[in-house]
């Protein structure tokens, strides 16, 4: 069972940065596909940023230029780099994966969730 918990959130100034942690255990990390996602209060949740097995990253418009996804293996975590932080940031932010194991395979997981709000 895929387990994923984040951390690394907390209260920054605009203008700011932040680094999220997402550690992964139970499955094989090097082959899953990771995402970050956001949920602000009344709003849906949304992809912030993705990065493949393969390490092809992909961004939501509204973070290009300012949020790094990156991936360390050897660690089984993903990492969201988070630049000149804007109030509109301000969300909860979560790690998902897609099992990929048989018995798994395309299951989502996703982790509680960590707060990043972003004032002066």
């Amino acid at each position: 069972q895929v387990q994923l918990v984040e951390s690394g959130g907390g209260l920054v100034q605009p203008g700011g940065s932040l680094r999220l942690s997402c550690a992964f255990s139970g499955s094989i990390f090097a082959l899953s596909n990771m995402g970050w996602y956001r949920q602000a209060p009344g709003k849906q949740r949304e992809l912030v940023a993705h990065i493949s097995s393969g390490l092809i990253t992909d961004y939501a418009d509204s973070v290009k230029d300012r949020f790094t996804i990156s991936r360390d293996n050897a660690k089984s975590t993903v990492y969201l780099q988070m630049d000149s932080l804007k109030p509109e940031d301000t969300a909860v932010y979560y790690c998902k994966t897609e099992g990929v194991l048989r018995a798994d395979y395309g299951m989502e997981y996703w982790g509680k969730g960590t707060l990043v709000t972003v004032s002066s």
